[in-house]
This record gives C-alpha cells, sequence and structure tokens, in this order.
C-alpha cells in the first residue's frame, strides 16, 4: 500500500482540508519549536485521508484522526507528552464502529468505546449509548507509545501489509483567517465572562428563560481568613485536605452573590410571576475589577493532562460547597459536620443563615478567629473555581458559579455586553 504524506500549519474537520500547506522544512521547523502543525496521509483514489495526525509539542498533545471511506472519523487518539521525551502517554481515545455506510459520523446512537487514562494506573472503559462501565484493563505498556522522530510516525490506521510513505504536496487554502473550525490542541474548560453576572443591566440567558437581566450583588457578609490561605471544597466530601486553596493577604473579605431577576408564567397562579435567582457567589478580594479569568488548580491537577472542556474543582455530593480559612480547615469542617448533620443544639461556632442567599451556614474556630461559609449549589458534581485578576495579575475575586456559566445576550443596540 502506498500512502502519500504531506504537511499543512492546520487541519479543518469539517471541510477535511488542509489549511496552509507546508514543505516537510518548514513542518520540521515547527515541530522543533514546538509549533503546531499537521500530518495527512493519503492513498490514491481514495477521497478521504487516511488519517490526520495533529502535533503540538507544546501544548504537550499529538492527536491521531482515522478515517473510513466515507470520510467519518473511526478513532480519534489522544497521546501527551509527559516527562519522559522519549515515550508518549494515551490519555484519552474514542472508537466509533459504525454499523452501516449510511450512519452520519457521531450518530450519537453509533456504538463507540472511550478509554480515559491517567499516569498513575487509574482508567476507565465506557460503552456508549450503552452508558456501560468498567475499568480500562490496560497494562502500563499499552499506555505508553514510543516517541517517534520527525517523519517516521507509524501509521495508526495500517492494514497488515506494511505501508510504502511517499511525500507529497497537500491541496488547501493558504490566504486569510484560518476558518473557525481548525482544530487547535484540547484546552481545559474556559470561565466565559464571568465579570458580566456581576454588571446590574447586564442580559442573560440560561436556556429555560429566554431573557433575564443582571441586578445589583447581594452581600452576604464577610469571611475571616487569618492563616492567608483561602480553601474551596464540598464539606459533605471530604476525606483530608481541602481540594482547593488559594493565596490571600491575612484578613475579612466580603462575600456576595450574583443574582439575576426574570418573570415567568406560573401554571399555579395562572399569572406571570417576577423573581430572581443566583448564578453565582463570589469572595472579593479587592474592589478591582477583574480583566480576566483563570481556573483553579487542585494539588493533584496535571495541565498537561486536561482534554478538551476540562474541569477542575471542588467536589459535592451533597448540592454544598464553602469558602473557608484553611488554616483552621478541619476544626472549621467538624462543627459543620456536628451542626448540620448530627444536629448537636446550640453549638457555640456553628450558625444557619436564612437571609434568602445561597450561603447557609457559617462556622467560626474560635482558636484562629478562621471562618467557614457554606453554599448552596444546584445539584452534586465537580465544580471549578474561578481566578479573577486586575489588569496587573493580581488576585482581585474568587468566584464559583452555582449553575454553570449563562449565555450573555446582545445588548440592545447589537453590541454584547461587556464586549
Amino acid at each position: 500500500m502506498v500512502v502519500e504524506v504531506g504537511y499543512a500549519q492546520a487541519w479543518d474537520p469539517e471541510a477535511r482540508a488542509v489549511w496552509r500547506p507546508l514543505s516537510a522544512g518548514e513542518a520540521r521547523e515547527r515541530d522543533a519549536v514546538g509549533l503546531p502543525y499537521v500530518v495527512v496521509y493519503r492513498t490514491a483514489g481514495r477521497e478521504a485521508p487516511l488519517e490526520v495526525r495533529l502535533v503540538s509539542w507544546r501544548d504537550h498533545h499529538v492527536g491521531v484522526w482515522a478515517y473510513d471511506d466515507q470520510g467519518r472519523r473511526t478513532h480519534d487518539v489522544d497521546l501527551r507528552l509527559l516527562d519522559d521525551p522519549a515515550r508518549l502517554f494515551h490519555r484519552h481515545s474514542v472508537a466509533w464502529n459504525y454499523p452501516d455506510p449510511e450512519t452520519a459520523e457521531f450518530d450519537p446512537e453509533c456504538p463507540r468505546v472511550i478509554l480515559d487514562l491517567f499516569p498513575d494506573g487509574r482508567g476507565r472503559r465506557i460503552e456508549q449509548p450503552r452508558g456501560y462501565y468498567t475499568s480500562a484493563g490496560l497494562t502500563e505498556e499499552q499506555r505508553w507509545t514510543a516517541r517517534p522522530a520527525f517523519g517516521e510516525w507509524p501509521l495508526f490506521s495500517a492494514e497488515a501489509e506494511t505501508p510504502v510513505f511517499e511525500a507529497a504536496e497537500v491541496p488547501g487554502g493558504d490566504a486569510g483567517e484560518a476558518p473557525a473550525g481548525c482544530w487547535r490542541a484540547p484546552r481545559a474548560a474556559q470561565p466565559g465572562p464571568i465579570g458580566e453576572l456581576f454588571r446590574p443591566g447586564a442580559r442573560v440567558t440560561d436556556g429555560y428563560h429566554p431573557e433575564q437581566t443582571v441586578v445589583e450583588p447581594c452581600r452576604v457578609g464577610t469571611l475571616r481568613v487569618p492563616s492567608g490561605v483561602l480553601a474551596l471544597a464540598g464539606p459533605d466530601n471530604l476525606e483530608d485536605e481541602p481540594e482547593i486553596t488559594v493565596p490571600v493577604p491575612p484578613g475579612e473579605y466580603v462575600l456576595d452573590e450574583a443574582r439575576v431577576a426574570y418573570s415567568y408564567h406560573c401554571e399555579w397562579r395562572k399569572a406571570q410571576v417576577e423573581t430572581t435567582s443566583a448564578t453565582a457567589v463570589r469572595l472579593l478580594v479587592s474592589e478591582t475589577p477583574a480583566v480576566s479569568w483563570e481556573m483553579a488548580l487542585g494539588a493533584d491537577d496535571d495541565p498537561r493532562l486536561f482534554i478538551e472542556d476540562q474541569i477542575a474543582g471542588f467536589t459535592t455530593d451533597g448540592a454544598t460547597g464553602c469558602f473557608a480559612d484553611a488554616g483552621s480547615f478541619e476544626a472549621l469542617v467538624s462543627l459543620f459536620e456536628r451542626g448540620l448533620i448530627k444536629g448537636e443544639p446550640d453549638l457555640d461556632g456553628y450558625e444557619d443563615l436564612d437571609d434568602g442567599s445561597m450561603f447557609m451556614h457559617r462556622t467560626r474556630d474560635a482558636a484562629t478567629g478562621g471562618e467557614l461559609m457554606a453554599f448552596a449549589t444546584t445539584g452534586d458534581g465537580t465544580y471549578p473555581v474561578w481566578l479573577g485578576r486586575s489588569g496587573a495579575g493580581e488576585l482581585v475575586s474568587v468566584v464559583v458559579l452555582v449553575e454553570g456559566m449563562p449565555t450573555i445576550l446582545s445588548e440592545p443596540d447589537g453590541v454584547t455586553a461587556g464586549a
């Protein structure tokens, strides 16, 4: 089997075409400095490629997409370059088994197997659409592959016969901006315009209510953090240390809540009802507005392993999160458990809150003065923690969205709020 090999700066999966073809020398230069490029493998007489290799060493990533005769992606393999420069880790893969030539690419009902692997030996195998989960069952050797030199990549989709590779130019566009859907390396979940949730007058939608208007944030109280380390966790789901910690100057900080107002038709009242609901809770480190946002990482989170839209954060099994002083965290959580779960009456240092906000409980450690404020989320699961920074890069706020990021609506003049 003769396989033609060509290079390009980018790949457009929608059109199954390259953007800005490269010579082998140009691709080699990009490989050496870590810039993204793609390798396209084709055979004569077939419109769809055999596979496309997507390389971005600066992102620690190599992707392999294999295609069938109908041009449908059959395999998506995500390899990562970690600490050993001589080998690549099989981080994630999806294999589709299309039952017939008429089945559309990525049909939700198409059988597929997903592997999700981690270097510490953890891993799971998921069969969809059955939703059947098992352990990955792979050996250490099966989780890793040797990192080949430039131009010596093996063909993932090769059949029994050994392919013969021939250099070839690949046709494609090279003018103007790259198509919007061009491949890029996987990236973690992005924050969205969080600051808009605290700007009165901004218009948003949660997908259920067509239009909601941001109202003045509700200042709920303060939190003392004498240790200089802020903890965020699900106080109901802890084994030892808090999942997320953030250094802050020792002090007392304002807590507030972002809210939106909207109306809806109440079947029970047979009328339109005006109401408000919370979208986020925030600890203000400074009154300086945040101009950028980043996701806080836990001690065991490795950004090199994040797949597309992956989140890090704290986990809750009881729809509860908390801001707390990390220096007295164990004592504060103990008070939380004694007051809420065990229901000890007249417990010093424990307070139920009933002010109509998402904040529900406060605990205070008498020895250190450190405090914990527990708030409700809208469900169980993992919640990312977003760090807002000023133009100078200083931490100015810490935010948790209690139910995802709403969509920002355009202003009446057609300009998106905060654009």
